[in-house]
């Protein structure tokens, strides 16, 4: 069954509807997605390497969570149900921590972001087909690997907007 994802303005205004193979085809058809960063009690934050049989970027580490909204969904109903597909997380004691927006385009697409952080000590069960391993990693691991194409491009971005955004919170 094919999957649809509202297409918004740049203001987050839905103006249509159109397929995941419309929106990731170089259509840049501007479509929502959540990013949560998910940390564990060490700061340290969770990667997921991506399978390699995604459409986008695959066998490449990623952030901890990345999901499309579905028709409908709000960014936070987007990022919990993403939380429990991809990485199994089901608690009901999470709460969001809204980040930032962002504008990302890529060489085939254009996504309107939302991002949140999560601090999460329970277990962590990814779903294979999407995730083929995940980890977490110390922050002076990930600076270290910036430049060695281990992560997708839209990783390499939202760490250094994360990096800025945290910075400025004196963290």
């Amino acid at each position: 069954m094919e999957e649809y994802f509202e297409i918004v303005d740049e203001l987050g205004n839905v103006i249509g509807l159109a397929s995941r193979k419309e929106c990731h085809n170089h259509t840049f058809l501007l479509h929502r997605v959540s990013h949560i960063m998910v940390f564990n009690l060490k700061d340290e934050l969770y990667l997921q390497k991506r399978a390699d049989t995604k459409d986008i970027q695959p066998g490449k580490w990623d952030t901890s969570v990345g999901g499309h909204l579905l028709p409908g969904e709000t960014y936070e109903i987007a990022a919990y149900r993403e939380l429990r597909e991809e990485l199994g997380i089901v608690s009901t004691d999470i709460t969001l921590e809204y980040l930032y927006d962002y504008i990302w385009q890529s060489d085939c697409e254009q996504e309107m972001v939302r991002t949140f952080k999560i601090v999460y000590g329970g277990p962590i069960i990814f779903d294979p087909k999407e995730i083929e391993t995940g980890r977490f990693w110390r922050l002076k691991e990930i600076e270290a690997n910036l430049r060695n194409n281990l992560f997708t491009p839209n990783f390499v971005e939202e760490y250094q907007r994360m990096r800025d955004f945290f910075y400025h919170l004196g963290w």
